[in-house]
C-alpha cells in the first residue's frame, strides 16, 4: 500500500493541515463511509426532509455506496482507487478507470485517457451538507493524482470526467479543464476533459 504526503486547508484557520493520500480504499475506509460518514449526510437529509424538501434537493451523491462500487471492480486491473485521510478521519475517495474512455477533445481525440469514475469529499467537507466546511482541498488531490496516474500509464496527463452540477465549476475554474457539454448518454452529466498541456498547467 502505497501512501503519499500532502496537505489540506483548514477552512476555520486556512492554514494548512498534513493529511495522506493512500492508492488503496482499505476494508477501513469503507467502514468510516458507513459508520462516520453515512450518519452526516443522513441526519442533513432528515432536516431537508423536515422542510418538506424532495430527493431533488437532496445532497448530491447521497445514494452512492462506495462499498458495492469496490467490490465490482475487486481484482480489476484497469481500476485504482486512493483514499485521503486527515487528523484520523477519511477525508475522500477516488476511482479511476485506465481503459474506458478515449479523448473527445479534438487536438487530442481518440488518444487513451484516465476516467475518473467518482469522486467523493467527506460530507464534514461539503457545504450543502454542513454551515462550515472542516477542510478544503480535496478535489484538487484527487485531480493531482489522477493526473499521475495517467503519466504512469504514458498517457500525459490526460483525464476525463463527469461532473455533478455542483463540481462543474470547479472543474472548468479550478481545474482548467475542457468543458465540452451536457452528455444525453451519461445520465444528462457534463463532461469534462483535461489536455497535456492543461494538467501540466494545473499540476506544475
Amino acid at each position: 500500500m502505497t501512501s503519499h504526503p500532502v496537505f489540506l486547508t483548514d477552512k476555520r484557520t486556512g492554514e494548512p493541515v498534513a493529511a495522506e493520500l493512500i492508492e488503496t480504499i482499505s476494508e477501513a475506509d469503507l467502514r468510516s463511509v458507513e459508520t462516520e460518514w453515512k450518519p452526516v449526510t443522513v441526519a442533513r437529509i432528515r432536516s431537508l426532509m423536515a422542510k418538506g424538501l424532495s430527493p431533488a434537493d437532496w445532497p448530491e451523491g447521497w445514494h452512492w455506496k462506495w462499498r458495492d462500487k469496490v467490490t465490482a471492480i475487486n481484482g480489476l486491473l484497469a481500476f485504482q482507487t486512493f483514499a485521503l485521510r486527515c487528523e484520523g478521519k477519511l477525508q475522500g475517495l477516488m476511482q479511476l478507470n485506465t481503459a474506458r474512455a478515449r479523448c473527445r477533445v479534438a487536438e487530442q481525440a481518440g488518444k487513451d485517457l484516465v476516467y475518473v469514475d467518482y469522486i467523493e469529499t467527506a460530507p464534514w467537507n461539503r457545504k450543502a451538507i454542513v454551515d462550515v466546511p472542516r477542510f478544503s482541498g480535496v478535489g484538487t488531490i484527487m485531480i493531482r493524482a489522477a493526473i499521475e496516474v495517467s503519466r504512469d500509464h504514458e498517457l500525459r496527463g490526460r483525464v476525463g470526467l463527469h461532473s455533478l452540477p455542483s463540481a462543474e465549476a470547479f472543474y472548468a475554474n479550478a481545474c482548467g479543464m475542457t468543458d465540452l457539454g451536457l452528455d444525453g448518454t451519461y445520465e444528462g452529466l457534463r463532461y469534462f476533459e483535461m489536455t497535456s498541456a492543461q494538467a501540466d498547467a494545473f499540476s506544475g
